[in-house]
């Protein structure tokens, strides 16, 4: 059973049908024990840096991803779930992230020829060959939509880079933590594939 982290954020119902259509049981939750159940976790969502974290205290979900976390299971954030594995965001900063990773999200530099924020498809390059991109290509393309960008503060843990503005840490890996920048569930072929290598650890 994959387990999905249910703290109103959006874009949940997208990733749980991408998965569904690999065949796997998902479960939207915010109940401590079916979390703890589960065989892989995933934190899914768009929005606000600072709003986001506000939900996961007030369902007391906090403590329960550390739990998960140091339980060795599987875990994956995606997009804005990315971004509050680590310690704190421009976006919020007076708010203090989940603080599972070391690094910084910092907003997208303004420019003349790009919009942010970002929309839309953008290729991968891979620094360091990771578990998700298995079978995938250099230079395969995903799709993003972020006005903040993650630099991380090790950079043995990232996975896949992207260049829009700025060189940005799309992916990281570290132990039982994946996360992606990126929104996987909307990026076709490669995206379903990232996700089955997720599923299949």
């Amino acid at each position: 059973m994959i387990a999905m982290i249910d703290y109103d954020a959006g874009n949940i119902k997208s990733v749980e049908k991408a998965l569904t259509a690999l065949g796997e049981t998902v479960v939207i939750t915010r109940d401590k024990d079916t979390l703890l159940r589960a065989d892989k976790v995933i934190l899914p969502g768009v929005g606000a840096f600072g709003d986001a974290m506000a939900k996961l205290r007030k369902y007391e979900l906090e403590q329960v991803i550390h739990e998960i976390v140091d339980r060795q299971t599987p875990f994956m954030g995606i997009c804005l779930g990315l971004q509050l594995l680590f310690e704190a965001s421009e976006e919020a900063p007076e708010v203090s992230g989940l603080g599972i990773l070391k690094g910084r999200i910092t907003k997208i530099p303004e420019n003349t020829a790009l919009k942010v924020p970002q929309i839309g498809w953008n290729s991968l390059k891979f620094p360091n060959r990771g578990k998700l991109f298995e079978g995938i290509a250099e230079d395969s393309y995903v799709y993003f939509v972020h006005s903040y960008y993650l630099q991380a503060e090790d950079p043995k843990i990232v996975t896949a880079t992207t260049e829009y503005v700025t060189h940005i840490h799309a992916s990281v890996e570290k132990g039982n933590v994946y996360a992606c920048q990126f929104h996987p569930e909307k990026s076709s072929d490669v995206g379903l594939k990232i996700l089955k290598n997720f599923v299949s650890l």
